[in-house]
């Protein structure tokens, strides 16, 4: 999980300020030395380190922060309004063209996942803006390059134009860009070659390709991992040529965190994306706020609600719902949701999207294993029709049964029904408007802002539905 380190040291310093109660400038000076040997471990950019530190220190032994009762939450929102700052201040949307084709140009080394980002993106213009992409095999020389973009285009049903590894791959970009306007393709997505290192070969080859193809925008692939290689990389390519944008992949592989904390003070560009995972749906736009919540370990609750109405069918929502209303959710519901929730992404994940929970030592080790969740529904597929709908029916011998069907303990079926009571149990204090428990869970402070933010956003959502449904219903009506 990305920031882990640097989240648990951030969240120890920040622990000890608020068992002071009142803090002095001393204490601020012993917190920001902290705050920069974390970053620096972190493998942040020095000067980026220097420069962060330098402004938190100024703005936290201000009086009125120093002079205030809640100094050390003071002091915790500086450092988050700061790494926002740093990243970038807010989500920097893809540049495009006035007439179609769009193009993109994507550039980067080799083995940072420059071929996997081109099919993830045209699946994302695909979904979030209904585009037709077209995508350019213009990497001739590594092997395979080419029949790698021909499988990931066919995954995310976008046509590739290729003319083989013996054509010139400007004149491949040349004739790609003459087939995108006749089909009237909206967006065109360049995969260029990539190298090792950086040569002079490879940015005259980039260069030459950009004044081909007038991309409106040239996206950088970098490799999170790499971490101050990743941020050398940038600075190397923007200064030959002049980048609009990053993607940053593999950031689910990086403990640390530098190369996001770094990129944009560095280079002065935008991360517009990031990438987590091989499948096809696992590019995310960045959000520098939002990962600055993260950082801190306030959670992410804002992406698991886009994430869940993302991978959520409003229809099926809408029945599950009366369905809890009505107190009638049932076995084959739970393992529905079940099916659902894995979608978005690792449980563990998700679970620290959550307010609070980013460092909470019960999910220290927390690691679900999807054969958990085939465990499950091997139980629940051992259980009769009526049992699932009627799980009150199910007494010890029938528990046995199913243990016996499942090839499971008798234990694992217990627990699995003791889960499933509980969640219906929270379903149905929710929709009763029992909010208690949710806003005690998501604690005070930022937290708790955060908390109200998601849940207001999610009641403006199900207004919406309402309404889009009432005018639905009168439109069939009349």
């Amino acid at each position: 999980m990305a920031f882990e380190g640097l989240t648990e040291r951030l969240q120890n310093t920040f622990a000890g300020l608020r068992r002071k109660g009142k803090i002095s400038e001393s204490d601020v000076r012993d917190a920001m030395r902290e705050i920069r040997l974390a970053l620096l471990e972190a493998d942040v950019n020095f000067g980026v380190v220097k420069d962060f530190v330098k402004r938190v220190r100024e703005k936290a032994i201000g009086e009125e922060v120093l002079d205030g009762v809640n100094a050390s939450q003071q002091i915790v929102k500086i450092v988050n309004d700061e790494l926002t700052a740093t990243m970038g201040e807010s989500a920097v949307p893809l540049n495009k063209s006035d007439k179609i084709p769009t193009v993109i140009m994507m550039s980067g080394l080799q083995g940072a996942g420059k071929t996997t980002t081109v099919g993830k993106l045209a699946k994302y213009l695909e979904e979030n803006e209904k585009a037709r992409p077209l995508l350019i095999a213009a990497d001739v020389y590594r092997p395979a390059a080419i029949k790698q973009l021909q499988v990931v285009g066919e995954s995310v049903n976008a046509p590739v134009f290729e003319m083989g590894t013996d054509t010139d791959p400007r004149e491949i970009v040349r004739q790609g860009l003459e087939q995108a306007h006749a089909n009237h393709n909206d967006y065109v997505l360049i995969d260029t070659a990539g190298r090792l290192q950086i040569d002079e070969k490879l940015m005259q080859e980039l260069a030459d390709i950009k004044e081909i193809a007038h991309p409106d925008e040239i996206l950088l692939v970098v490799d999170a991992m790499t971490g101050q290689a990743a941020v050398d990389v940038a600075k190397g390519f923007n200064e030959q040529l002049d980048i609009t944008g990053v993607v940053l992949t593999k950031l689910d592989g990086d403990t640390r965190g530098g190369a996001a904390l770094s990129i944009r003070a560095v280079t002065g560009k935008p991360i517009k994306f990031t990438g987590q995972g091989e499948k096809m749906d696992a590019l995310d736009v960045f959000y520098p706020d939002r990962m600055a919540n993260r950082i801190l370990g306030m959670g992410d609750i804002l992406t698991l609600v886009d994430k869940a109405q993302k991978n959520f069918d409003e229809k099926e929502a809408n029945k599950l719902a009366e369905k809890i209303q009505e107190n009638s959710f049932d076995f084959n519901d739970f393992i529905a949701q079940m099916d659902q929730v894995t979608s978005m992404g690792p449980m563990e994940d998700l679970l620290k999207m959550i307010p609070g929970m980013a460092n909470n030592p019960a999910l220290k080790n927390f690691k679900m294993d999807p054969k958990d969740i085939a465990h499950m529904k091997a139980i629940v597929m051992s259980m009769t029709e009526q049992e699932r709908v009627e799980p009150d029916v199910l007494n010890p011998s029938r528990r046995r049964r199913i243990a016996a069907g499942s090839g499971r303990p008798v234990l694992e079926v217990n627990r699995l029904i003791k889960q499933f009571n509980a969640s219906k149990k929270m379903m149905n204090q929710m929709t009763k408007g029992n909010m208690a428990g949710m806003e005690q869970m998501m604690g005070g402070g930022v937290k708790g802002k955060l908390g109200k933010m998601a849940m207001n956003r999610m009641m403006k959502q199900q207004k919406k539905n309402k309404k889009k449904r009432l005018k639905n219903a009168k439109r069939f009506k009349s």
